[in-house]
């Protein structure tokens, strides 16, 4: 699995209705690029496309015009019977959109607030879960779409920054041992002498990335999505922490996945999935793609709740850079969330 990120160019709506989903995926907001690579409606310049920053083939922004209602509504993209509506009625009134890109963005503390403080074992929103709803437009094998390496990022340098921020200053201590699952070229780990990790071990999908990756301590290259009964291949309770870098929205069995996991991480080990709205739409499950990104922090919360794993104060947070705007702080750039989690 990669890291995320990604456009469209040009004034062409799509409608992505997948034949192989039990339900039919609308993305109003995706646009085609003269039958090639795709990029967000009002896309913000050059520096979106074939920018330093370097961005990706395949990748595009999630631009949730027509959000699902919060709690009932997700759970009906499990259902998958009847196509998603495009009403007015469904869009979310607590957040707000980018005037140019049509972009729906959540509002300052509505990312923390979207996580129930006490989660109902009764109201498991995978148990009705079908297959389409972790299926993906394009079901090739992974290593066949992840063969060549990317050494680029796959969100915008300011993205970037509070991602290696978080953990470098905050996610990590001295002394941790680290899992990096769905690694690459970069962990976004700030190399220094005042943070000492014991061990960093990566695990993705190409071993050229990883080999390139300064902050590894051990590689590993493994699909996730090869097989349902997933196996990391390390020993039981091996790490101080596990995270996951803009990857969660490609498993198709996060619940094995964050499982496994949790079976390597110590007690009272953290667990920390980062994730933003860039993605590689074809490769995006479909569950994923039908959502809004306060849909996405409560689905990582509810993979972490219900994988069975003995998670525990489940949180989440806001990390994207927002400036003043009139009476609101709206997002500017990629934004970018954390879902964490602490092992019982």
């Amino acid at each position: 699995m990669p890291r995320q990120g990604y456009y469209m160019s040009d004034v062409f709506c799509l409608f992505v209705i997948s034949s192989h989903f039990l339900h039919a995926e609308f993305v109003s907001s995706y646009i085609l690029s003269n039958g090639a690579s795709l990029r967000p409606v009002g896309g913000r310049g050059s520096d979106l496309w074939g920018s330093s920053r370097g961005r990706v083939n395949g990748e595009c922004s999630m631009l949730s015009q027509y959000p699902l209602h919060r709690r009932k509504i997700f759970e009906s993209l499990f259902i998958g019977s009847t196509l998603l509506s495009t009403s007015p009625s469904l869009i979310t009134n607590a957040a707000t959109r980018d005037p140019k890109t049509g972009i729906l963005l959540p509002s300052v503390g509505e990312i923390e607030s979207s996580l129930p403080k006490e989660w109902d074992e009764n109201d498991n929103p995978f148990t009705s879960a079908g297959v389409s709803s972790f299926s993906r437009l394009d079901s090739s094998p992974d290593a066949i779409f992840y063969a060549e390496p990317r050494f680029v990022e796959h969100v915008d340098a300011q993205a970037v920054e509070a991602m290696t921020s978080y953990i470098s200053d905050r996610l990590l201590h001295s002394g941790d041992s680290v899992l990096d699952l769905c690694s690459s070229w970069t962990s976004h780990i700030r190399l220094s002498s005042s943070l000492k990790l014991t061990r960093v071990a990566g695990l993705g999908m190409n071993s050229k990335e990883l080999e390139a990756n300064p902050a590894l301590t051990e590689w590993a290259v493994l699909d996730l999505n090869a097989e349902k009964k997933v196996i990391l291949p390390y020993e039981d309770e091996s790490f101080d922490v596990v995270m996951c870098q803009l990857s969660i929205d490609y498993l198709i069995h996060p619940l094995e996945v964050m499982g496994e996991a949790a079976r390597v991480l110590k007690h009272g080990g953290t667990i920390a999935i980062l994730f933003s709205n860039r993605l590689f739409l074809t490769k995006a499950i479909g569950l994923w793609t039908g959502s809004d990104d306060v849909e996405h922090t409560y689905t990582v919360g509810s993979y972490l709740h219900y994988c069975d794993g003995g998670f525990t104060d489940i949180k989440a947070e806001d990390l994207s850079k927002r400036q003043q705007k009139g009476k609101n702080e709206v997002i500017v750039g990629d934004p970018l969330y954390v879902v964490t989690a602490r092992k019982k």
